[in-house]
């Protein structure tokens, strides 16, 4: 893993590391091959023309992805969970539904622009 990742991943309060380290395992299950960074301060995923990323917030953890377009389903199949214009940010309290965040991470690195 880039080291910077790594420096982030090791940095990160035990309560929201195991809800990172989920989103990164599903990004990689998705795409073995995919290019880690840190483009955007924080773990960045690309491959082509996609891209999504994962963060650490104040008060949850975030999967972004280029477009809110990534998100339609997502949002169909989780009005609670709380997303933005491009984000899906999960709580302490929220699942990570992992056949749906899939899709997003696909379809966001798949189709990039929508």
């Amino acid at each position: 893993m880039n080291p910077s990742v790594q420096i982030y991943f090791d940095n990160l309060p035990a309560l929201r590391k195991a809800k990172i380290e989920k989103l990164h395992s599903l990004i990689i299950e998705c795409f073995p091959k995919i290019e880690i960074n840190m483009q955007f301060k924080m773990p960045t995923y690309k491959y082509k023309d996609g891209w999504v990323a994962i963060a650490n917030q104040k008060n949850y953890v975030s999967l972004y992805t280029c477009s809110a377009l990534h998100l339609v389903n997502f949002k169909k199949l989780y009005p609670n969970i709380k997303t933005g214009t491009g984000c899906i940010n999960f709580r302490e309290k929220d699942p990570i539904p992992e056949k749906a965040v899939k899709a997003v991470i696909e379809h966001a690195i798949k189709k990039p622009k929508g």
